[in-house]
C-alpha cells in the first residue's frame, strides 16, 4: 500500500500512509485509538475506498472497489465484532453468499458444501460437525468458523482486527496455532491488537501508525514492548504504568453482597466492597462474573440471597434502581449494551441522568455540552467535536465514552467491565489513573477484566470465580499470576485460598 490517504468528515483518517506484507509472515499492525489501523485495514478488505494512493499485489496495481472485488484478489477481513448468522449452521456461514446456485430458487448444494466445510474447520482445527448451529458455539469457536469463511475463497491476505479480545486464554492458544499453520502455508497475515505480549509471541515484524501517518516498522528482534510504545505515542511513557496501590487507603464497607445466587449458578456468592479500594473480579471466560454484576445492577434478578448498600437494603428490579442509588455499571460489550450508536458524544454522556438538564421540561444543551466536553478532555477521547456520533468512532474512543457518562455522575460504586479492552496502552495508563482517582476520592471501584496484567496491577484485593462459584479472595501479597491461575482453573480449593 503507498501513499494511502482518507479524509470523513473534514477528520483526517490516514495520510500519505505507506506499508508492506510478506507471504508467509505475520505483519503486527499496532497504534493507538484513532491511529487509522482499521481504516487502513478496511480500504485493503474492500470496505471503504482510498481517497489517494494505489495498492500492489505481486507488485502489480490493482483496483479495490468492493468486498467482492477484494476477495477476488485473496484478501480477507475478519472484524473485531464477528459477523455470523448465528440462526444458521457451520457450513451455511461459511459458504454465505457463495453458495454457486444459478437460480435464487434452487437447492443448495448441501452435500458439497458440508464436505468441503469439514475439511476447511480441519484446517482450523474445530472438531464440530458443518451442520452445527453457530448460535450454540462459543466466541472461540465462532472466531475459527470466522477464519474457515476465509480460507474457503482461498484467501491469501488473511487480515485479523483485534481476534482474541472476548477469547479465553486456551481459546488464544488454540487461535495462535493455527496463525502458525497458515503462515507455514504461506498466508499473509496481518494482525491488529494492542495486547503486547501477543504481538511479540506471534510477530515477524511490527508496522505501526500514529495520528493516521506511518510511525515505523520494527522487526521482531528489535520490537520490545519499550520502543513499539515509543512509535505508538512519539515518547517514553513516563511514571508507573499502574498507579501505586499505596496511596489508597481502603474506608468503610460500602456495598455487601451476601449469599446472592445467579441463574445458572451453583453456590451464592458474598463479598463486600469498601471505599477507597479497587475490587477485582478474574476468572476465565464464563466463570460468571459479568452475570454477577449485570444482577448487582438490577439487569437480571437474583434467585436468593441479600444486597446491603451503605447500610439500606438494595434490591434493584432494573437499572433505573441501582442508578438511581448511585450504583453504575459500564458493561463488556459497549456497542450493544453501553452505548446509543448513532447519538452524539454529548446526547451518550448525559443520558443516564438526563433530569440534571433538564429545565422547565426542556434540555439545556449547553449544560449538556460543558459536561460532555469536560469527560472528553479528561479522558483524552479523540474526536473533532462532542457532537460526532458515536458510531464514527473507533472502538477505544466509544469505550471513553461509555466511562465518561458514568464520571460525569456521582458514584458510590462503579463496576467497571472489561473496561480497557480494545484500548491501545497509552490510553489504558491514562484511564487506570483515573480509576485510581475515583478510588481515592472515595468510590468504591469493582473492576471484572480477563488482563491478568490489569488485575494484579490496579486491584486491591481480587475475587477469583470459577464455573459461575467463587474459588478465593486475594489480598495484597497473595495477588499474583501464580495464584490467581490456580484458583481460576481449579488447582487449589476454595476453602484453602480464603
Amino acid at each position: 500500500m503507498r501513499g494511502i490517504g482518507k479524509r470523513f468528515a473534514g477528520v483526517t483518517a490516514l495520510r500519505d500512509v505507506s506499508m508492506f506484507a510478506r507471504g508467509g509472515e505475520v505483519l503486527a499492525l499496532m497504534g493507538e485509538n484513532g491511529a487509522g489501523k482499521s481504516t487502513l485495514m478496511k480500504i485493503l478488505g474492500g470496505v471503504q475506498p482510498p481517497d489517494t494512493g494505489e495498492i500492489r499485489i505481486e507488485g502489480a496495481p490493482v483496483v479495490i472497489d468492493g468486498v467482492r472485488s477484494a476477495k477476488r484478489l485473496g484478501i480477507a477481513l475478519i472484524h473485531q465484532e464477528l459477523m455470523l448468522a448465528s440462526n444458521l449452521d457451520i457450513a451455511a456461514n461459511i459458504f454465505l453468499g457463495t453458495e454457486g446456485t444459478s437460480m435464487m430458487l434452487a437447492p443448495l448444494p448441501r452435500a458439497a458444501m458440508n464436505k468441503r466445510a469439514s475439511a476447511l474447520l480441519a484446517r482450523v482445527g474445530l472438531d464440530l460437525p458443518p451442520t452445527k448451529s453457530v448460535g450454540d458455539l462459543t466466541v472461540g469457536q465462532m472466531q475459527m468458523v470466522e477464519i474457515a469463511r476465509a480460507l474457503s475463497s482461498d484467501a491469501r491476505i488473511l487480515i485479523m482486527d483485534e481476534p482474541t479480545a472476548s477469547l479465553s486464554a486456551n481459546e488464544s492458544e488454540k487461535l495462535f496455532d493455527v496463525i502458525r499453520k497458515l503462515r507455514a502455508d504461506g498466508v499473509c497475515i496481518i494482525y491488529i491488537s494492542h495486547r503486547m505480549e501477543e504481538v511479540q509471541l506471534l510477530a515477524d515484524r511490527v508496522t505501526v501508525l500514529r495520528d493516521g501517518r506511518f510511525a515505523g516498522n520494527l522487526d521482531r528482534a528489535e520490537a520490545t514492548s519499550d520502543k513499539i510504545v515509543a512509535l505508538m505515542v512519539g515518547r517514553e511513557l513516563s511514571g508507573a504504568y499502574f498507579p501505586e496501590k499505596k496511596d489508597r487507603t481502603a474506608g468503610d464497607v460500602v456495598l455487601e453482597v451476601k449469599d446472592v445466587l445467579v441463574p445458572g449458578a451453583p453456590a451464592g456468592v458474598s463479598f463486600v466492597a469498601r471505599r477507597g479500594e479497587i475490587l477485582g473480579f478474574a476468572g476465565l471466560v464464563g466463570a460468571g462474573r459479568t452475570e454477577l454484576v449485570t444482577t448487582i445492577f438490577g439487569v437480571t434478578p437474583a434467585r436468593s440471597g441479600t444486597m446491603v448498600l451503605d447500610g439500606v437494603p438494595f434490591a434493584p428490579r432494573n437499572p433505573r434502581d441501582a442508578i438511581q442509588r448511585g450504583v453504575y455499571l459500564a458493561p463488556e460489550d459497549r456497542k450493544h449494551h453501553g452505548l446509543v450508536l448513532p447519538m452524539s458524544i454529548t446526547e451518550n454522556t448525559t443520558l443516564p441522568g438526563l433530569g440534571a438538564y433538564s429545565r422547565w421540561g426542556r434540555l439545556d444543551g449547553a449544560a449538556e455540552r460543558r459536561t460532555a466536553e469536560a469527560e472528553v478532555a479528561r479522558l483524552g477521547t479523540r474526536t473533532p467535536s462532542v457532537r460526532q456520533k458515536v458510531v464514527t468512532l473507533s472502538g477505544g474512543n466509544q469505550q471513553k465514552v461509555v466511562l465518561g457518562k458514568w464520571l460525569a455522575m456521582n458514584p458510590r460504586v462503579l463496576i467497571l467491565d472489561e473496561p480497557t479492552r480494545g484500548i491501545d496502552v497509552g490510553a489504558r495508563a491514562e484511564i487506570y489513573r483515573h480509576i485510581a482517582k475515583l478510588a481515592a476520592d472515595g468510590i468504591a471501584v469493582v473492576v471484572v477484566s480477563s488482563d491478568m496484567e490489569e488485575v494484579i496491577g490496579l486491584c486491591d484485593r481480587v475475587l477469583v470465580m470459577r464455573e459461575r462459584r467463587m474459588t478465593g479472595l486475594l489480598t495484597g501479597g497473595e495477588i499474583s499470576q501464580a495464584r490467581i491461575g490456580a484458583l481460576m482453573t481449579g488447582a487449589v480449593r476454595a476453602e484453602a485460598a480464603a
